[in-house]
């Protein structure tokens, strides 16, 4: 008995969208466990990174001889440097002052920036220092930085000297450090007498500082 024509027709139909429905399954189901294995990897990383930052530690400081003088190996600008300690080099940054910035690559120099950095080079380069550190208070900043009054070895104060001679201002970042006081006051007396940074940068006692671009800003970037 042979069967209609339209009914093989339909009998056609539904084997094809049987077919189909079976490959769009398939298709849904590898998708679906893709997305499953992608998403787990992720959440996998995620949580490891997150551990990591939790369990990092912070370096340990190496031991510094505050009565042994240590080879300058670099100046970075004003208020920071290299030092050669033991068979280490470390990087140093003068505790309780700050230098105009000239090496920060998200900012131009700043006004007197260049000086500062000059006079750091003059005065520590091919130099060796005694690093003093404050005691009760952090050895290592954030960047991991020793922080540390700075003599050379015919007894200049360098952090006291670039402060009195207008090339950096009082910094105090954290807690309060030993010679807090002292640098205050010598900050004052430079800003007093007009030297260096508060001759050049600020006018009167407003506080503008004037951009290495010649062009003037106060405190709100007018």
């Amino acid at each position: 008995m042979s069967i209609p024509t339209h009914e093989v027709y339909l009998i056609s139909r539904k084997v094809v969208s049987h077919d189909s429905l079976t490959v769009m399954n398939r298709k849904y189901i590898w998708y679906a466990g893709l997305t499953i294995v992608v998403g787990v990897f992720l959440v996998a990383v995620i949580i490891f990174s997150a551990k990591g930052r939790v369990t990092q530690k912070k370096p340990t400081p190496i031991y510094i001889d505050e009565n042994t003088y240590y080879p300058v190996t670099r100046v970075i600008d004003g208020d920071t440097f290299n030092a050669k300690v033991g068979e280490k080099e470390i990087t140093v940054r003068m505790l309780g002052i700050n230098t105009p910035e000239t090496v920060d690559p998200r900012k131009p120099p700043e006004c007197f920036g260049k000086e500062a950095s000059d006079e750091t080079k003059l005065l520590l380069g091919h130099m060796k220092v005694q690093l003093k550190l404050n005691p009760k208070r952090e050895v290592l900043d954030k960047y991991g930085r020793y922080l540390a009054y700075i003599y050379r070895e015919d007894g200049l104060f360098i952090n006291e000297y670039l402060l009195k001679d207008g090339f950096a201002k009082e910094y105090t970042y954290g807690k309060p450090y030993s010679e807090q006081r002292n640098f205050k006051k010598a900050e004052k007396k430079a800003q007093g007498n007009k030297v260096g940074l508060w001759e050049r940068c600020y006018t009167n006692d407003t506080k503008i500082q004037i951009i290495t671009n010649n062009t003037s800003k106060n405190s709100n970037g007018i």
